[in-house]
């Protein structure tokens, strides 16, 4: 969770989550409501638990509190690998031209064909 290094957001459910991470960001019920279009009574009912949000809400609410839908759903060792030096490779990966991401996929994609092939081998 780069953008919102709180510790305190591990291991917390859903709606304490989004509690936390609009507090954390300074907003009320209502100013998240005026910012993601989702009426305040429903927020106050993600926030209580007593509705789950779909996928285009849970957008909206991380584009409202800025921060990315994996921040508001996971805490930092749900998603990404394990190893930090993967982690940090895969930050890297936004800084390099369109070409190297390409000739990047290509390099992945073949080493899990390859992967995947011996796999098949194996099992037959």
């Amino acid at each position: 969770m780069s953008e919102v290094s709180a510790p305190f957001l591990a291991q917390m459910a859903f709606p304490d989550r989004l509690v936390a991470l609009r507090r954390l960001k300074g907003l009320t019920q209502q100013s998240l409501s005026d910012q993601t279009g989702i009426h305040v009574t429903q927020i106050r009912r993600y926030e209580a638990g007593k509705a789950e949000p779909t996928l285009e809400i849970l957008r909206k609410l991380a584009r409202g509190l800025g921060v990315t839908g994996d921040a508001l759903l996971f805490d930092e060792t749900e998603r990404g690998p394990q190893q930090e030096t993967f982690r940090m490779r895969l930050e890297a990966i936004d800084r390099l031209d369109p070409a190297e991401v390409r000739t990047l996929e290509e390099v992945v994609d073949g080493l899990l064909l390859k992967h995947e092939a011996r796999r098949f081998v194996r099992s037959a």
